[in-house]
């Protein structure tokens, strides 16, 4: 055998993996202007490029400044203003502590194993959600444009709350505070308290009727509200100017807006603590009633809450993960991200019911004053007996618990004439058992009950300013949710998409400044995302665990985390979340059609609510919300199917070489004949000439399972793939 042959066969036999720089500096010196070279195989540059940890090709892809940056826009995106309004709620309403058992469990079985898999799937392949999806699979490219729709309409009615805060927040500079009290109109006679208000309370009239100055129907506009149009004027402005260079402006803002609430939900409870009545509203609302934990409404409503807490199906999970590293523990960043969304609610209902707590002793005091001088009353007249009234009752400065012995014992006493009294029953528990939620609980209840705090204004400021904290921050996410995978996508400047989007978003949002804004925004909350979301995340997990393949998601995890997931994940993803999302998605299809569709009106003449049925034309945009939601997913299916649109046409990504490395990829291949260069056929690919084949494989290198759509795994450097034809490049 020839010398040379024998120097050939002892280099194939070396089991030594060198990288394709380390090879390329061997070659002579006349490979130099290869090696400084650029062969780009697409007329579009491309900015965000991957390269492994300790390349000289810098990933021009924008990036976190550090962990804590990334981890606060995490949390601001999924900490929103349903921790502080929902969560409570729906704890009081199922069962108090109890209600946290099924909260915590499915929290476990589908909150951080699917918030896992959100951000994994992000961080690995480094695209928004229409790059990832389409990635996987270009037949499932549409889940990813089903999240943008969500995400715009989501945003519509999301940053009118922002701007209502802002109206509040406005307001609150000022002593005391204009919803302290009814406002009086003054005729030529006399001055009497306006009936609206008398009828209902102050914080009531002044939501309804000052800030809203609501209509009594949604067919009835009413025309623009200047007021609210000027405040979601500014809070569109507001996002627009922090989305706009992406993560390099929003990250910054994120330590104010991310960390302010926990600053104000403290204070908040230290001084709600200190409150007469906080400790009844804390031991009510933390008393289990452990019979509520059987029933499937239950269950259903805290699965429905865990899905919606962490934002998943949105986009913005994925999206702020792929600005990441790709060596970066996102393991730790789903668990970590989740329980501080869980303690979050908690902290959130604490001050919460500690202030209502307060709120309830305070009503349930007048309550006892005025019967108590209806007992006084009834007793000058003789109609009750002074002998059935304890001795040491002292009606000047009677207490709750003496108002209630005197009540009972009136109650037995007179037991066929006791209604025709005109008594109530001044129960603390009574008043803590009106459940409320969303803006009667911000706007209303926990207003009414700042009026009554030293220096009110002070504190309204606070609260008012935390819920522009906790919108925007969810904002920050939804936007990203939209403008990261349209960037990726079709290569467009992100500050133009921003200004776009937020001023159609904007002109758009217009019929939520209405006099009837209040009823659209109830409409677009209730069937613009949850059962497209559902779908959605259906789908994402499919698209991972069936099409992508699990094996092969766990052993990508591996190469990106350093150790290998727990197999708890492995069967949570396999088996139990896709379970539990169906049963979620029928039970939401059930409880839809079982609810009669329709909203809230308030009427004027009565001072209080009425239930209204949508019209014919509310229930088409109703139907509408949910079609458009979804549409994407089988059109851009049977598009590909069908070979509608030239794949060539579509490529979400280039690829180029830069000494000698892959530093981009196409991602819009599918089957196994398909060649890593927009389709071609490897005979149709011009090849960079390279001589020899200067890739080596390793002794015992198990043969790559090909996915359908022919992928590995972005960013892989050439020399950790096997041998392949110089034409496949």
């Amino acid at each position: 055998m020839p010398k040379n042959s024998k120097v050939v066969k002892r280099d194939l036999d070396d089991e030594v993996i060198e990288s394709v720089k380390d090879l390329l500096s061997n070659e002579d010196s006349s490979d130099d202007a290869f090696k400084k070279s650029e062969l780009m195989v697409d007329d579009q540059e491309e900015k965000d490029v991957d390269v492994e940890e300790g390349s000289d090709v810098e990933d021009e892809r924008p990036a976190w400044n550090s962990k804590l940056q990334y981890i606060l826009a995490q949390v601001g995106f999924s900490v929103g203003l349903g921790n502080v309004w929902r969560f409570p709620y729906l704890c009081q309403k199922n069962g108090g502590g109890a209600y946290l058992v099924p909260y915590l469990i499915l929290l476990l079985i589908i909150g951080i194993p699917l918030f896992f898999l959100e951000l994994a799937v992000g961080q690995r392949i480094r695209r928004g959600s229409i790059g990832v999806w389409n990635y996987i699979s270009p037949k499932l490219g549409g889940i990813g444009f089903a999240s943008c729709v969500v995400c715009f309409f989501v945003a519509l009615y999301y940053n009118v709350i922002i701007g209502w805060s802002l109206f509040y927040f406005s307001q609150s500079f000022q002593h005391p505070l204009p919803w302290d009290q009814c406002p009086l109109v003054k005729n030529a006679s006399h001055t009497f308290v306006e009936p609206e208000c008398e009828k209902s309370s102050a914080t009531t009239y002044y939501w309804y009727r000052e800030a809203l100055n609501i209509s009594s129907s949604l067919s009835e506009s009413g025309g623009l509200n200047w007021k609210m149009t000027i405040c979601l004027l500014a809070a569109w402005v507001m996002v627009c100017l922090a989305m706009i260079k992406g993560i390099q402006s929003s990250g910054k803002i994120m330590y104010f807006s991310s960390l302010f609430p926990y600053v104000v939900l403290l204070c908040f409870l230290i001084r709600g603590l200190l409150l007469n009545g906080s400790v009844d509203g804390i031991r009510h609302m933390f008393t289990p009633k452990l019979e509520i934990m059987l029933e499937p409404k239950v269950w259903r409503e805290a699965a429905t809450q865990v899905f919606f807490a962490l934002g998943l199906g949105f986009g913005g999970v994925i999206a702020f993960s792929s600005y990441n590293k790709r060596d970066n523990n996102c393991h730790f960043d789903a668990v970590l991200v989740s329980f501080i969304n869980f303690f979050t609610s908690v902290l959130a209902t604490l001050v919460v019911f500690a202030v209502l707590g307060f709120k309830a002793n305070i009503i349930n005091e007048k309550c006892v004053i005025q019967n108590s001088e209806r007992i006084l009353k009834l007793l000058k007249m003789g109609n009750l007996s002074q002998d059935i009234i304890p001795h040491h009752i002292n009606f000047s400065s009677i207490t709750a618990e003496d108002y209630n012995l005197v009540y009972d014992i009136i109650q037995k006493v007179k037991e066929e004439e006791f209604d025709s009294l005109g008594l109530k029953s001044c129960q603390i528990e009574d008043e803590l058992n009106k459940a409320v939620q969303g803006t009667g609980l911000a706007f209303i209840a926990f207003t009414e009950a700042m009026t009554h705090f030293p220096a009110s204004p002070f504190w309204s400021v606070m609260f008012f300013l935390m819920l522009v904290n906790l919108g925007l921050g969810s904002m920050f996410g939804t936007i990203e949710g939209i403008i990261t995978p349209i960037v990726d996508t079709f290569k467009v400047r992100k500050e133009i998409l921003t200004v776009i989007c937020c001023l159609v978003a904007f002109f758009i949002g217009l019929i939520f400044v209405q006099r009837s804004g209040n009823y659209f925004v109830t409409m677009f909350d209730d069937y613009s995302a949850t059962l497209p979301l559902l779908i959605v995340v259906i789908l994402e997990n499919i698209a991972v665990i069936r099409i992508y393949g699990i094996d092969k998601f766990m052993e990508d995890l591996k190469d990106m985390l350093g150790f290998s997931p727990s197999q708890y994940y492995y069967y949570m993803w396999k088996y139990v979340s896709p379970f539990v999302l169906l049963c979620l998605l029928v039970a939401s299809i059930v409880q839809m059609g079982l609810s009669p569709p329709g909203y809230n009106a308030w009427i004027e003449d009565k001072a209080m609510e009425e239930f209204h049925s949508y019209p014919t034309w509310g229930m088409i945009v109703c139907i509408s919300l949910m079609v458009l939601a979804i549409l994407p997913v089988p059109i851009v299916f049977m598009v590909r199917r069908c070979n509608l649109i030239d794949d060539s046409s579509g490529s979400l990504a280039s690829v180029s070489y830069k000494r000698g490395r892959i530093i981009k990829e196409p991602v819009n291949l599918e089957g196994d004949s398909a060649s890593l260069i927009h389709g071609k056929s490897p005979s149709e690919v011009p090849s960079p000439n390279f001589g020899k084949n200067i890739y080596r494989k390793q002794t015992g290198s198990p043969t790559l399972d090909t996915a359908p759509n022919g992928r590995y795994g972005i960013g892989y450097l050439m020399a950790d793939m096997p041998d392949m034809p110089e034409s496949d490049l």
